[in-house]
Formats: C-alpha cells, structure tokens, sequence
C-alpha cells in the first residue's frame, strides 16, 4: 500500500489491526506526525525496531 492510501486508511479507521497497532505506537512514541508527513521509510532505524520490539511485545501480551 503506498503512503497517501495507508495515512488516508488510517484515518478513516480502515486498516487492520496488525497495522492499526503500528500507527498506536508510533503515537505512543511520539513520531507519528513524522509517519504521516514523510511515510515509514523516514525513521532511523532505532526508531522502527522500536515499533517492532513494542508489537511483539503486545503481541506476547495477548
């Protein structure tokens, strides 16, 4: 999915909840404007395996 299709799913509350996860951290991080303006391949990627760490951990959870 290309990033206006993804950002514009996301906002319509449309996307799944593997991905709809994804977009929660990343809030919860702190970067999601940063997600939303630039995509995902704009973060470092300390900042993506923290968003993986973070869903596998939620995961374990669950």
């Amino acid at each position: 999915m290309n990033k206006e299709k993804e950002v514009k799913a996301y906002l319509n509350g449309e996307l799944s909840p593997k991905e709809k996860m994804k977009y929660e951290i990343a809030e919860e991080l702190g970067i999601l404007d940063k997600v939303l303006e630039k995509g995902w391949k704009s973060l470092s990627a300390k900042e993506t395996g923290r968003i993986g760490g973070l869903m596998t951990r939620k995961n374990k959870k669950n």
